[in-house]
């Protein structure tokens, strides 16, 4: 649907502060978010700290929750992360999310990060569309 990443990251806070992070829309149901590796993410061994990973998936896929329910504000209700392989200094992080199930209040969704082709982590979780008092009928 979209050929070109956004910066989502525009309002201040955690993700700007650390670099952002650019996203966009491949289908109803996959998106893709990406980042560059850069100093501040690596850990004492040198290589990137897996809360900067966790923090990186939950918001990507975290976006592609908002706008899988059409651009409605979602909280992280679980969040499962398998580390497979270390993450260098510059390298791209890509990560593309798939919607596996989406009922009116939750949705399940699958993420793998891959860096040159090589999945270097996996996730799945579970992501709660929060209702907005005044929104919608009888809000």
């Amino acid at each position: 649907m979209s050929e070109k990443f956004e910066q989502i990251s525009i309002k201040p806070g955690f993700m700007k502060h650390n670099g952002g992070l650019l996203f966009r829309t491949i289908s109803e149901n996959e998106y893709e978010f990406k980042t560059i590796i850069k100093e501040n993410h690596l850990n004492a061994a040198g290589i990137t700290h897996g809360g900067f990973i966790a923090a990186i998936v939950d918001a990507g896929a975290g976006t592609a929750a908002h706008r899988a329910t059409d651009n409605n504000p979602c909280v992280t209700i679980s969040l499962e992360l398998k580390f497979i392989s270390p993450i260098n200094l510059n390298q791209e992080l890509v990560g593309t999310t798939k919607i596996q199930k989406k009922t009116k209040s939750m949705v399940f969704l699958t993420c793998e990060l891959k860096t040159e082709n090589k999945i270097v982590a996996t996730a799945s979780g579970v992501w709660k569309k929060l209702k907005l008092s005044g929104a919608g009928p009888g809000g």
